[in-house]
């Protein structure tokens, strides 16, 4: 039998928009701040070669220029002062959490409350500013070494790395300023919009190959075939629960009984979400931005590491695979379901699992459920990740086409829109109660008929 709630979210209807002013304005807030994120790709890095910048990204294909394209909504192609995007933003959070899960101090932190999730994020902040300046310097450094800037001196160096320092810096503001004010998580709306705006010119350029005879019209079929089958694949397994039934036993308040009841406990088979693949994906592209810039003049250190990481090789899937399992049983266990935490809220609630008594013994069986369940949920994500850029190698597609990014738009997409639904469901609340206040109100104000 379904809840009220859930009958109300059922006969939800997307016209109760124009009625949600807040929701309006906070829709209208994120497209704007996404729309400052866009022209600011646009932005050239001052002192930068554009023709030969453009020449050298064309003939990068579909492999490092295409990825790295993608993921920064094409700043890195125009090196644009968005050039790094938000990955030294990512890589800094993943760094914080992994060392405070090892410095005890750090861990007290996380148990503060709400000032010690601000030291966490300043400390974060911080981390960024030191991460970005070493990728800006690197790729600063590279720029110069492939022969891409008009004056290879250290004025350009210092000048390319502040630039591309600050702009990390705003994306990060931006994305703080969309979680907070707008719809959705920013810095995963940064992403997504930087992947959404590449597909148009991809899929344009995939079509005129086609049409001159490039590319096979089976390729085009199976390429259309393989992204939908994809998308259906992540929209099923991001939407799969393993349900575990919680029991409440019978409670007195006063003179009253109330009845046990009885509800569902729901895992998702993939709890972390996209971040797993984000952290992997921002792991990855420091080499391989310096490898692409660098060109002729890569060192042979950098070399031997492309030789064997580069882009489709098997040690560079092996890596990524490892990175998407590790991070998917680490940031469930760490941030996104922590199951000390729900054993003791169960506790605390009276609930318990049949045939599990309450305390330690639930968060060990919460523990074990868990854990089984991220073997298919970390199993999904790889094979999501892997499967497509075989794929896309093996038939010759020529744009980059990788499961990360149909993971990142599919998973930020279904997570913006329960956002928006439940802003929607919210405001659908507030007007039943305002309703029901305004007839109390006229109740009390009618005058009861006199007595004869």
């Amino acid at each position: 039998m379904a809840s009220a709630a859930e009958q109300m979210a059922a006969n939800l209807s997307w016209g109760a928009l124009g009625k949600a002013t807040d929701l309006r304005q906070r829709i209208l807030y994120t497209v704007l701040l996404l729309m400052v994120y866009r022209l600011g790709t646009f932005i050239p890095v001052p002192g930068i070669d554009g023709t030969a910048l453009k020449n050298f990204m064309d003939n990068q294909g579909s492999g490092l220029g295409g990825m790295l394209s993608m993921f920064t909504g094409g700043a890195i192609k125009r090196m644009g002062i968005f050039a790094l995007g938000v990955m030294p933003y990512i890589s800094s959070s993943i760094i914080i959490q992994l060392l405070a899960s090892m410095i005890p101090a750090l861990e007290q932190l996380k148990k503060e409350g709400d000032q010690g999730r601000k030291k966490m994020n300043q400390y974060t902040r911080y981390a960024t500013v030191a991460l970005a300046a070493f990728q800006g310097w690197a790729i600063a450094a590279s720029i110069v070494a492939g022969g891409l800037a008009h004056d290879p001196s250290l004025f350009f160096k210092l000048s390319c790395v502040v630039t591309l320092v600050g702009g990390t810096m705003f994306l990060m503001w931006l994305g703080e300023q969309i979680t907070a004010r707008g719809i959705g998580n920013g810095v995963s709306l940064i992403i997504f919009t930087g992947i959404v705006a590449e597909i148009p010119n991809a899929i344009a350029k995939f079509l005129v190959q086609g049409r001159s005879g490039q590319v096979s019209p089976f390729v085009i079929i199976g390429a259309v075939i393989m992204v939908v089958a994809v998308i259906g694949f992540v929209v099923f397994m991001e939407r799969a629960l393993r349900k575990i039934h919680i029991q409440y036993p019978r409670r007195q308040v006063g003179m009253k009984v109330y009845d046990g009841g009885s509800s569902h406990l729901p895992i998702k088979v993939n709890p972390a979400g996209v971040i797993p693949a984000i952290f992997a994906s921002s792991l990855l592209l420091l080499p391989t931005t310096i490898a692409t810039f660098s060109g002729a003049q890569t060192s042979p250190i950098m070399s031997t590491i492309l030789a064997y990481f580069g882009y489709g090789q098997p040690l560079y899937l092996l890596f990524q695979g490892a990175m998407i399992v590790f991070f998917a049983y680490f940031y469930t266990a760490n941030v996104s379901f922590k199951t000390d935490e729900v054993a003791e809220n169960l506790k605390n609630q009276n609930g318990f699992i049949p045939g599990i008594r309450p305390g330690k013994k639930t968060q060990d069986y919460l523990d074990y459920v868990v854990t089984r369940v991220l073997v298919v949920g970390s199993a999904y994500l790889a094979a999501v990740c892997f499967l497509p850029e075989i794929l896309t190698n093996q038939f010759a597609i020529p744009f980059y086409f990788g499961g990360t990014s149909v993971l990142i738009v599919v998973s930020v997409t279904m997570d913006t829109i329960n956002q928006i639904q439940s802003h929607m469901l919210a405001h659908q609340y507030e007007g039943l109660i305002e309703r029901s206040q305004l007839r109390g109100k006229k109740r009390t104000g009618t005058k009861a008929p006199a007595r004869r």
